[in-house]
């Protein structure tokens, strides 16, 4: 039962990390690279074993790995800078 929750809130965590890697991706880029497309397998059509990102008509693709690894380090920056912040401007009582 219990390595069920976990899948379960792995799985969670995973999807939202992927999703806010997209997100990145797209808004740092103005639109110029992308994700890879849901359900679809194009990294292992077009990318090498292991890449994080690729390249498909011009166009950079972030893997699925790779926007995982966006989205990880967009929340472990947005800690940083959170912490950064308040040591800046302590709450004064």
């Amino acid at each position: 039962m219990v390595e069920v929750i976990a899948w379960l809130l792995w799985s969670c965590i995973d999807l939202v990390l992927v999703l806010t890697g997209k997100i990145v991706v797209t808004a740092a880029s103005f639109g110029q690279w992308r994700g890879e497309r849901w359900r679809s397998k194009e990294s292992r059509i077009d990318g090498a074993a292991g890449a994080l990102c690729f390249k498909r008509d011009g166009q950079r693709v972030f893997t699925t790995t790779g926007l995982l690894w966006v989205g990880a380090l967009f929340y472990v920056l947005l800690v940083v800078i959170l912490l950064w912040y308040s040591s800046q401007h302590p709450s004064g009582g």
